[in-house]
């Protein structure tokens, strides 16, 4: 018997014709997530910039991005093949002991190299992740439930999405006490969770008999030419890679955009009534939310990224049932447009609450879109083919976060990076000498703002180069003495911040905020966002275009 229409379909039928492995995919997914998405929420203010702990550049910081994303989007290409060859369960034990390994040594990375070799491990082990599971799930939906059935497996998605930062937030301490260490154990414990269901509840699927007797290289071969093959499938991917390619810098960019060029004091002024709401919880204290803000008394930028998995988790089912009636296509294109506003508006202001909002219209467009794209591929793949081409789905991933990564980091260190434009404005600006200014181990870059805080303030020249040199002096004297264990890290930071107060003295009356909001004006850097908005907006047009092109040529 034929499935009827979607829109015939009740919402309570759909959920009753979802089989086993579904839910028990979802459960799986929301952990793997909850460990991904708490480290990639503060991961970006781990790397870069002035309260960061490697202290890499934008440029290096994008380098490692890009291999990874090509590690984690191009591996499923091929992973997707030996996921039907040999097992789904098999395949997601190895996913998760290669990303606790991965998650370790971002603990202990200490520089460029190790962080990298750690991204790696996260992104291979994400990437042998994703075929088992998403195929797992398209096995278990069919033509009149599929629509609703990647709703709920993208909310569940951003169950973990939503609550891990806000945990990575709280734990990660600030500037002043950081213990990131806790974010990425706590990643590696959250992903060892999931042996429990993968081993005890999970249902292994059929798997073709004949791709079980073929060698390792021809899987790979067959793999490759069955996207090959598809050329309309092929084209779809390609052409939609451009929008992925912004949409990926949500995550990637726009926390340290926050994090520099943002005043998101004025969203902490909301934290007083989400503690009001959430006094009838066992357990939950005055002042639990103080975990989310910097010294400075902003609000950590991984809370208002935080707004998109949070709009999905209250519209995505809704969305997604009621976006289930349209022509799959047409949703997608509808959902890349409300995105594109919603990614470009994020840059274009430093007050906090308007970032917010622009999140939030990000998120109704991913909403409609993410789904929408994960359907069209799971529903256009045959049915013994469901893992192969959902590992194919991960090629927009790669090109577009791998590119944009690439791209982005050169750019934002050569147009918007605070720190570097800081330096430009107390040579070009203020007076000071290049040779103070530029050379990073005179003036470092976690000072910087202070230093221009204090010029502005009338600070003279000599007194600040002076003040900088001493407590560069008594930084690494600091440095040695916890080296050598002759004092707790403790000490250390009251130490610390003791040295640091005569240059904040020399800037008293002007606030990093207030010298930021001239570095806005003066350079504009916003304008990284039209830039990459431009990309994601000729991906949208591309996309049309062909699909107009494919109706045309179907109705002749």
């Amino acid at each position: 018997m034929n499935a009827p229409p979607k829109e015939q379909v009740s919402f309570f039928e759909q959920i009753a014709t979802m089989k086993w492995n579904f839910w028990i995919c979802n459960l799986i997914e929301a952990f793997e997530r909850l460990a991904f998405f708490g480290v990639r929420a503060v991961l970006p203010i781990y790397m870069f910039g002035s309260d960061s702990i490697l202290q890499l550049s934008m440029t290096e910081k994008g380098l490692i991005y890009g291999i990874w994303a090509f590690i984690q989007c191009i591996v499923p290409m091929v992973s997707g093949g030996y996921t039907e060859s040999y097992g789904y369960r098999k395949t997601m034990c190895v996913a998760f002991a290669t990303n606790i390994a991965g998650y370790c040594l971002m603990g202990n990375a200490s520089g460029f190299w190790s962080m990298l070799a750690a991204a790696s491990l996260v992104g291979l082990g994400t990437a042998i992740f994703k075929p088992p599971v998403q195929g797992s799930i398209a096995k278990s939906l069919n033509e009149g439930n599929s629509g609703l059935g990647f709703g709920l497996f993208y909310w569940m998605v951003n169950v973990g999405g939503f609550f891990a930062p806000l945990i990575a937030a709280m734990v990660r301490g600030t500037a002043e006490n950081p213990t990131w260490d806790y974010v990425f154990y706590g990643a590696a414990a959250a992903t060892a969770v999931n042996f429990i269901p993968t081993f005890l509840l999970f249902r292994e699927p059929d798997l073709d008999p004949e791709a079980k007797k073929k060698k390792p290289l021809q899987v790979f071969a067959d793999t490759m030419g069955t996207l090959w093959r598809d050329q309309p499938m092929l084209r779809f991917l390609l052409i939609i890679s451009g929008f992925w390619f912004m949409f990926m810098l949500l995550w990637d960019l726009l926390p340290n955009f926050i994090n520099e060029w943002v005043d998101t004091r004025d969203v902490a002024l909301y934290l007083p009534a989400v503690e009001a709401w959430t006094t009838w919880i066992p357990g939950v204290g005055e002042g639990w939310t103080e975990g989310f803000l910097k010294d400075d008394g902003a609000v950590k930028p991984e809370l208002l990224i935080n707004i998109d998995a949070f709009t999905i988790l209250l519209l995505v089912i809704p969305l997604s049932w009621f976006f289930g009636r349209y022509k799959m296509m047409t949703a997608l294109v509808i959902g890349m447009l409300i995105s594109l506003v919603g990614f470009v508006g994020a840059g274009l202001f430093m007050a906090g609450t308007m970032v917010a909002v622009m999140i939030f219209i990000f998120a109704i467009g991913e909403i409609i879109c993410s789904p929408k794209f994960s359907e069209y591929i799971g529903m256009s793949a045959p049915p013994d083919k469901k893992a192969i081409y959902m590992g194919y789905s991960n090629i927009p991933y790669a090109i577009g976060w791998g590119f944009g990564n690439a791209l982005s980091g050169p750019l934002y260190d050569t147009l918007s990076s605070r720190t570097a434009l800081a330096r430009d404005y107390l040579v070009e600006k203020l007076g000071m000498a290049k040779s103070f200014v530029m050379d990073e181990t005179r003036l470092q870059a976690q000072h910087v703002m202070d230093v221009l805080a204090a010029r502005m303030n009338g600070a003279e020249k000599g007194a600040i180069e002076s003040t900088t040199e001493v407590l560069n002096r008594e930084l690494a004297r600091i440095a040695d003495l916890r080296e050598a264990k002759e004092i707790t890290k403790e000490e250390s930071l009251e130490l610390i911040k003791t040295a640091t107060q005569p240059l904040e003295e020399l800037a008293a009356t002007t606030d990093a905020f207030g010298a930021t909001a001239v570095l806005w004006n003066e350079y504009n850097p916003w304008i990284i966002w039209i830039i990459l908005g431009v990309i994601g907006f000729a991906s949208v047009v591309g996309m049309w275009i062909s699909y107009r092109a494919s109706q045309s040529k179907s109705e002749a």
